[in-house]
Parts: C-alpha cells; sequence; structure tokens
C-alpha cells in the first residue's frame, strides 16, 4: 500500500489562518468527490473557523484521564478504522495527554500516512526544533511543545499561510484572534510588530529552503543531472582542545541555513609520514560531526595553516570556520602569528569565520620548545643551533659572576638537557664535551688552558661528562618509546578510519584520498590488470586521488598488490618499511570493501532477475486471462460459419462482427504485451510536452466506441495541461476506461473525474463493480474492446496503463470506491497554468 501524502499549512504566528486554509482545502477536495473527514480540529472559538467546518464529517475525540482531569485528544484508532483518502489534522506539533499511544501529535500522523492516508495539517514556524532557540531569543518565550525539522521536510507540499503584522494585529483587535480580555497583553507581548517582522522572516526563509529541496526532486525526478548552482562546503577545523564541540556545532548551523551545504571537519596532525597520536577529545569530536551528517578528515602536515588552506582548496570549501587562539598575549608575541591569522591570510577567496568559545585568551605562559618531530638532519640542525646559542650565554654569565666550576658544570648541564629533548643523543653528547672543555678553560686552574691542576677538578670533570651522557641517553630512550607508542597509535587509528569508511559503503575516491593525505603522498591510483596480462596497456585506473596520478605501476614509487588483479599505486615521497606495512593493511580494507560490493551487487542482479521472472510469469497469466474470452468467441464464430446450417444475412453479419471484434481484442492485448515489455526494458520512445487533456479524454472515448457514450466525465473549468506523452497517456485512459467498462454492474454510470493540485493532475478513472476481482465467463462483444467479463484490476490493460503511467513521470493508485467499486488515480506533473 502505498503511503500517504502529507501537506502542511505553515504560519509564522497564531491566528494567520492556518486551520481555516486547512479547513477550506477539506472543502474543496470533498466537492471534488474525495473522501474527507476531520480527525481533529481545534477552532478557539473562532466563529469563521467553526463555519468552515460546516458539512464535513469529523471524527469524534477520544477522552483520556490524566491527574483526576479528562482531556480529549485525536481517536487515532478510529480514524485509522474509519480510513478516509483524506484527514484533517490541526496542531501538528501538538503534545499528546500522557496514557495515548504516541507521545506527540505528529508521531499519530505518521501512522495515517503509512495507512495510505492523506494528511492535511497546520504548524507554526517557532515548533520547529532547529528555531527553538532563535524564537526564544526573538520572543522571550520557550516553545515547550517542538517538532523534529525532519518531519516538516519530509511533507509532500508546505504551503504558507502568510500575513503582515499589521494585518494581524488588526485582526486581533476585532476579536478574530483571541478573547478580549487577552487581546492588549498579547498585543504588548508576542503579538508586537517586531516579533511578528522577525517570526514572519524566519517562516519565508524555510520555506526558501524547501522551495529548493522541490527543485532537487525535480531535477532527479526528470533525470537532470547537471548542476545548477555552486553547493557550499562548511570547513570547521579542529585542533583537539576543548573548543571543538563549540566550533562544530556554529560550522553545523552555517551549514543549515545554506540548503545543500555540505559539513567537512579537519584535524591536522603536525609530523611526517603516518600521525602521531591524536587528542582524546577527537573521537568525542568525531563523532558529534557524523552524527550532524558531516565528514571528518585527519591530515598531515608541518605547517598546520597551509595544511587547512590546501585541504579547503582540494575539496573546493567556500566558508572556513576557526576557534579564537588559545595563547595568551605574551604567547603570541613570542611565537609570533597564529594559525588563525596565518589561515585568515592565506585563505584568498574562502570566507573565514573565526569563532570566539570560553577557552579563548587563556591565561599566558611558556612552554619549553616542542620536541624535533623527526631523527633527520632538520632535528640535528636545531639541536646544534641551540647549543651554539646557549653554550657561550652560559659562559658569558659564569664569567661576569666569577662562578667556581661546580657551579659552572651544572650551568652547562642544563643545555645538554635542552639539545638532547631538541637535537637527540649525538648532539647533546657534542653539548656536553664542549661544555666540558669550556669549563676547563674559563673556570679550572690554570685559567685559559685545557691543562687541570687539581685531580679533584679533573674527577668533576669526567662525572659531568658522564651524567650529561647518561641524562642524554634516557631522554633519547624515552623519546624514541613515545614515538614508537604514538606511530602504533597512528596506525591502529588509520586502520580504524579505513575501516570505517568501508563499513559505511564503496567510495573509492574518498578512500583514497585518505591513504594519501595519511602517508602524504602526491597521488594514489587503483589500478585494475587486464586479464591478458601485466603489459603496460592492459593497466586502467579504476579510481585515483590527487594531481597526476600513476597509470601504471612502474610509475609509482610504491605499489601493493589489491586482490589478484588489482594494485594500489602511490607517486610522491618513498615511504619506509614500517609505513609499507600499513599501506598493505589498507589495500586489504579496500580489497575487503570491494569484496562487499560485488557479492552485494550479485545479490541485487539476482533480486532482480527473481524480480524479472516473477514478473514476466504474472504477464502472461494476465495475457492468459485476457486471451482466453476473445479466443473462445472466435473459435465459437468460426466453428457456426463453418457449418452447414444454413444462415441468413442478419445472423452472418453478427457473426462476422463478433469476430472482428475478437481479432480487434487479440490485437490490443498484443499491442498492451508490448508496450508493457518496452515499458519495463525503458525502450518506449516518449515524448514528454504540455498536452490538453480535453483532446486525450475525447480521444480516449472515440476510441472506446459506443461504449465510450456510457461513461461520465467530470472535469472543472481552466484544466490546466498535463505534461505527458499523448498518444500513450490516451492508450493509457482508454485501458482504465474499458477495464471500468467491464466491470461496472450498470447500476450507476462509470466516471472519469479531473483533480486539480498544486504540481500535478490527478485522472480518476471510477466504476462501481465488484471491489475485489471476479471471473465472469465470456460475453459477445458489444464494443470495440469489451469482449470479457470485468477484468480484474490486476489485467493485463491496467498493468500495461500503470507501466505507461511511471514511464511519463507519473503514478497510479488502486483504491476502492465509496460504496463499492474500484477507483483508479493517475497522476502526472502539470503545467503553472492553462496554455
Amino acid at each position: 500500500m502505498a503511503r500517504g501524502r502529507l501537506r502542511i499549512y505553515l504560519g509564522a504566528a497564531p491566528g494567520v489562518g492556518k486551520t481555516y486554509a486547512m479547513l477550506a482545502e477539506g472543502q474543496r477536495r470533498r466537492s471534488r468527490g474525495t473522501d474527507v473527514v476531520i480527525g481533529f480540529l481545534e477552532p478557539h472559538g473562532r466563529k469563521l473557523t467553526a463555519a468552515m467546518a460546516d458539512g464535513l464529517e469529523v471524527v469524534p475525540r477520544r477522552e483520556c484521564a490524566y491527574r483526576d482531569a479528562r482531556f480529549t485528544e485525536m481517536d487515532l484508532d478510529a480514524v485509522l478504522a474509519r480510513h478516509p483518502q483524506v484527514t484533517l489534522v490541526d496542531e501538528l506539533a501538538h503534545t499528546n495527554v500522557p496514557g495515548c499511544r504516541n507521545a506527540k501529535r505528529w508521531q499519530d500522523v505518521e501512522e495515517l500516512l503509512d495507512a495510505g492516508i492523506d494528511v492535511v495539517t497546520t504548524l507554526n514556524i517557532q515548533h520547529l526544533e532547529s528555531l527553538n532557540d532563535v524564537v526564544r531569543q526573538i520572543t522571550g518565550v520557550t516553545q515547550q511543545e517542538t517538532l523534529p525539522d525532519a518531519v516538516a521536510r519530509r511533507a509532500e507540499q508546505v504551503e504558507l499561510v502568510d500575513m503582515t503584522p499589521e494585518a494581524l494585529r488588526r485582526r486581533m483587535v476585532h476579536g478574530n484572534v483571541y478573547p478580549p480580555d487577552r487581546i492588549e497583553a498579547a498585543l504588548t507581548h508576542y503579538f508586537r510588530p517586531g516579533n511578528l517582522t522577525a517570526l514572519r522572516e524566519l517562516a519565508l526563509l524555510w520555506l526558501a529552503d524547501r522551495v529548493e529541496e522541490g527543485l532537487r526532486r525535480y531535477r532527479a525526478e526528470h533525470g537532470i543531472a547537471t548542476g545548477w548552482e555552486t553547493r557550499e562546503r562548511i570547513l570547521v577545523a579542529l585542533s583537539g582542545g576543548p573548543e571543538g564541540e563549540t566550533l562544530i556545532r556554529r560550522a553545523a548551523r552555517v551549514a543549515e541555513r545554506i540548503q545543500g551545504a555540505d559539513l567537512l571537519a579537519v584535524h591536522v596532525m603536525p609530523c611526517d609520514g603516518l600521525a602521531v597520536g591524536s587528542h582524546p577529545a577527537l573521537a568525542a569530536q568525531r563523532a558529534l560531526v557524523e552524527s550532524l551528517d558531516g565528514r571528518y578528515y585527519q591530515i598531515v602536515g608541518d605547517d598546520v595553516a597551509k595544511a587547512i588552506i590546501q585541504f579547503a582548496q582540494a575539496e573546493n570549501t567556500t566558508q572556513i570556520v576557526l576557534g579564537a587562539s588559545r595563547r595568551g598575549w605574551l604567547a603570541s608575541a613570542l611565537t609570533g602569528e597564529g594559525v588563525g591569522v596565518r589561515v585568515t591570510r592565506l585563505s584568498g577567496s574562502i570566507d573565514v569565520h573565526m569563532v570566539t568559545h570560553e577557552h579563548a585568551a587563556g591565561p599566558p605562559g611558556l612552554r619549553l620548545p616542542r620536541a624535533g618531530r623527526g631523527f633527520g638532519v632538520r632535528r640535528y640542525a636545531a639541536g646544534a643551533a641551540l647549543a651554539l646559542l646557549l653554550l657561550p650565554a652560559l659562559t658569558l654569565v659564569g664569567l661576569q659572576g666569577r662562578v667556581a666550576l661546580s657551579s659552572a658544570l651544572l650551568g652547562y648541564l642544563l643545555p645538554v638537557i635542552v639539545v638532547a629533548l631538541t637535537g637527540g643523543l649525538y648532539v647533546a653528547l657534542a653539548t656536553a664535551v664542549a661544555g666540558a672543555l669550556l669549563a676547563d678553560f674559563y673556570f679550572t686552574p690554570p685559567l685559559h688552558s685545557l691543562a687541570i691542576a687539581r685531580p679533584d677538578d679533573a674527577a668533576a670533570m669526567v662525572v659531568f661528562v658522564a651524567v650529561a651522557t647518561l641524562v642524554s641517553w634516557a631522554i633519547e630512550t624515552a623519546t624514541r618509546q613515545t614515538r614508537r607508542a604514538a606511530r602504533a597509535s597512528a596506525e591502529a587509528g588509520a586502520l580504524s578510519t579505513m575501516a570505517g569508511a568501508a563499513l559505511s559503503g564503496p567510495n573509492l575516491p574518498a578512500q583514497l584520498e585518505q591513504i594519501r593525505q595519511l602517508f602524504g603522498l602526491d597521488a594514489v591510483s587503483l589500478l585494475d590488470r587486464a586479464p591478458a596480462g601485466g603489459h603496460g596497456q592492459d593497466w586502467h585506473v579504476l579510481a585515483s586521488a590527487g594531481e597526476r596520478p600513476p597509470r601504471h605501476p612502474a610509475e609509482a614509487g610504491t605499489s601493493v598488490p589489491v586482490g589478484q588483479t588489482l594494485t594500489l599505486a602511490g607517486r610522491g615521497r618513498v615511504l619506509g618499511d614500517s609505513d609499507q606495512r600499513v599501506l598493505v593493511a589498507c589495500a586489504a580494507q579496500i580489497a575487503a570493501c570491494l569484496d562487499r560490493e560485488q557479492l552485494a551487487a550479485r545479490a541485487a542482479d539476482a533480486d532482480q532477475r527473481i524480480a524479472a521472472d516473477s514478473a514476466r510469469t504474472t504477464m502472461l497469466l494476465a495475457t492468459q486471462r485476457e486471451l482466453r474470452a476473445p479466443l473462445a468467441l472466435l473459435q465459437d464464430t468460426l466453428g457456426r460459419l463453418g457449418t452447414h446450417d444454413p444462415i441468413n444475412a442478419e445472423q452472418r453479419h453478427e457473426l462476422t462482427a463478433t469476430g472482428q471484434a475478437s481479432l480487434a481484442r487479440i490485437a490490443t492485448c498484443l499491442t498492451d504485451l508490448q508496450d508493457l515489455a518496452q515499458a519495463r526494458a525503458g525502450a518506449l520512445d516518449i515524448h514528454l510536452r504540455p498536452v490538453e487533456l480535453d483532446d486525450v479524454l475525447s480521444a480516449a472515448l472515440d476510441d472506446l466506441g459506443p461504449g465510450g457514450h456510457d461513461i461520465v466525465v467530470d472535469t472543472p473549468e481552466d484544466v490546466p495541461d498535463v505534461i505527458a506523452d499523448a498518444n500513450l497517456l490516451t492508450r493509457a485512459v482508454t485501458g482504465l476506461a474499458t477495464n471500468a467498462l467491464d466491470r461496472n454492474p450498470g447500476t450507476a454510470p462509470a466516471r472519469v473525474s479531473v483533480n486539480v493540485l498544486p504540481d500535478r493532475l490527478a485522472i480518476n478513472i471510477v466504476d462501481h463493480g465488484p471491489g475485489v476481482p471476479v471471473r465472469h465467463e465470456p460475453r459477445p462483444i458489444g464494443a470495440a474492446r469489451g469482449a470479457s467479463g470485468p477484468a480484474p484490476d490486476g489485467s493485463l490493460a491496467v498493468r500495461t496503463a500503470k507501466a505507461l503511467t511511471e514511464a511519463m513521470g507519473g503514478t497510479m493508485r488502486c483504491h476502492d470506491t465509496p460504496g463499492g467499486g474500484l477507483t483508479v488515480s493517475l497522476t502526472l506533473p502539470r503545467t503553472t497554468s492553462r496554455s
């Protein structure tokens, strides 16, 4: 059973006329023959609203007891049992009395929609969950009844009931909204002109977003693949600090206000190769990003600002959200401009939002220089530079104060420790030896000589060098162990990231981009080798990331196998053994993801084959039912014509007409069968254009022959053009009308009616035959296509009409006619006005 359609009348404030508009819509639909009931109505004592409900069936409310009081709520079970075509439900965001089946009325509405009942309802903009805090700031009133935005966004139609603040205040003064004792308080508090203007703007902006969603749905339904605008991408840069959640929520709000915007989060890990361990808070921040439908990335870069800008440019980011610096003025003065300032300076055309937070500009403090990030030339050079700076400075200080040898040696131990932290063991040992020589030359008698006069001074020198060596070795060992642990954590994090990406669904470009950023490569390719062999012409690129990706393993600096025929190739820096090991594990994750994708594709193909076989079997059975009667009539006619019994001219004419009608019915069935097969295969030649519905109905009635005079056509004036293929629509309507004539018992005529919807037209073919299909014996054909008894709703003609309608971008639904019978509704897009 198809799900019902939800229509919402949205208002900026109470009293703009939402309930009145809902009831007017119900009256219009009832006048067109739609089965409409009022599931819940709250007129708030407004006479005009109550008068608009006259004539509409009302489902009695259900009484509920709560805290020794009696309340009334919508009787959901009664509405479901009544099962009308359309139900009017007021106040969608209402909270039900405790004890009801659902806590919220929108949950009741969801059950009605799941039951196939269309719902028309009302909603005020202040009840939307995402705008609750904004409305509180505007009006000073906290809305206790809220509605998830997703419920309103799933509605097929949202219509704004708009009214200017001045007109709404005049309505209140005239007593059309609140009773006289509440008017003055309302006008001076909630209904002030500024409040109403702001609420109206919120409603218009929210509805503008819904218009954009409708445009995207229209493009999807009509197969328009080219983009009509550039998508906004909001990037939030995370440092791992406590301000991360504030930044993420701020960026999410920015993305929410821009329809179709993407939310991205990036954390830059400042190290070479694989990233070292991440801050513990990053795990929670990553979960928050993913819960807000965003994407989280970890990239590598020694220069954090440049890495953020490069990533933003690669992802076509339009806006960057950064947190205000946590460093105080002293740290900023000593270390220069921060990441936020540099990102702003390098951003170019990208907008940068600098967001303040409670951790910004904390207390000033000094930190030791960060330990080196590797064991290469840069680290040794940094240690040597510190040694050349600190040793002469301490020597000058000692000479000024004429310190003793012991004090000088203790002073020289400080640069040894600092250099060990920065430059490593070997530079620290050289610094220790240099410090001992300086102490001997300047502070050991005889002065300005490397000779040592006293044995205890020589012992002090030896002890100093030994202590400096042990301290340097301990620092080096601790640094290496820390880096090993951090690397192991980073490897586990990298594999976890790849596993998460693989489980979330096959996305080879995104996975390759993560690998490229993780290992600091220029480009990465996933290559496939043809079964013929491993020659250059046999390789082709399945997916890639980066600029100038390798197209052959020989062009790559690093390559690892992925399965039997695939190879992961990377161009850029040469990876070490440990990096290669992690890359192999990442390749295994990609292989597992590809295997799952292949299994899913095979399962989907098997399901399609089973569905196709089932549809083929059903189609053949329907064809058998359709052809049985005309073939029997044709056989009987030929048998009578072939006998030697004398027949007069009138009888011969009747038999000939019956045979021709049977042949026409067989030819029509074969044509329907061909069209149905072409529609299922997508091979129909369809030309969609605005078509006048009157021409289609006239042509369909003409095709019915004399039977067309038995159908009543009910169409409103000035019907807009329908967007369809005129020939296919005529054939679909003709087939359904023939089906209605065959099923109709004759007590009441079959009808064709038209409903004009906001963006579509509904063509209803109504008969009063049996609601459940029945089989009848063959009877003579009186019309061009009336060779058998009532065809069931699963007949070949009905199936063909459904396939033709869906091929033109429409829908077809079958439901019971009130009072008995079958109603088939064709719904197709329409033009905005009659052409």
